[in-house]
């Protein structure tokens, strides 16, 4: 069993879940779920069972992680992203094609982006606040807007 914090008002049933992460209150974590060490999951968040969460992962208030998306390491997801994994959805349709979405190492999803489903967010790029992610993102890109499009590179921009 890991060493990891959970709120008293946290719902964890994953047996996964990695040393030195943090789990706030009305996060529900569901049993088949992994996460990661370090790891920072904060109010309100859901994780689905299909679901792996790497190391250092931060995942802000307000989140829902879907079956079938994969977030590596160092990811910083604000809050109210909204992912998705169902192309075509339905009421009462329990047979759809799960797509799965990646996140690759790095990564920053900003406040209420919604990325749909089976796409790639390349390593170190960044999604602006409120963008809607309609393709892959190329590692290092800054996308924003609705559609998201490409609006420079984060190795352009001045650490300053």
């Amino acid at each position: 069993m890991s060493n990891f914090f959970k709120h008293s008002h946290a719902l964890v049933e994953s047996e996964s879940i990695g040393d030195g992460t943090r789990i706030w209150a009305f996060a529900h974590i569901l049993p088949r779920a992994r996460v990661g060490s370090g790891c920072n999951i904060c109010d309100g968040v859901f994780i689905e069972n299909d679901v792996v969460v790497g190391n250092d992962v931060t995942i802000k208030c307000g989140v829902q992680l879907w079956d079938g998306l994969r977030v590596e390491d160092g990811v910083f997801i604000g809050p109210n992203a909204t992912f998705t994994n169902d192309g075509f959805p339905r009421s009462k349709q329990h047979a759809f094609e799960l797509k799965q979405t990646l996140v690759k190492a790095g990564a920053s999803i900003g406040a209420n982006a919604t990325i749909l489903p089976g796409l790639t967010i390349g390593a170190r790029a960044m999604v602006g606040a409120g963008a809607v992610v309609t393709r892959d993102v190329p590692d290092g890109a800054i996308v924003m807007g609705n559609p998201a499009r490409v609006t420079g590179h984060v190795d352009d921009q001045d650490p300053a």
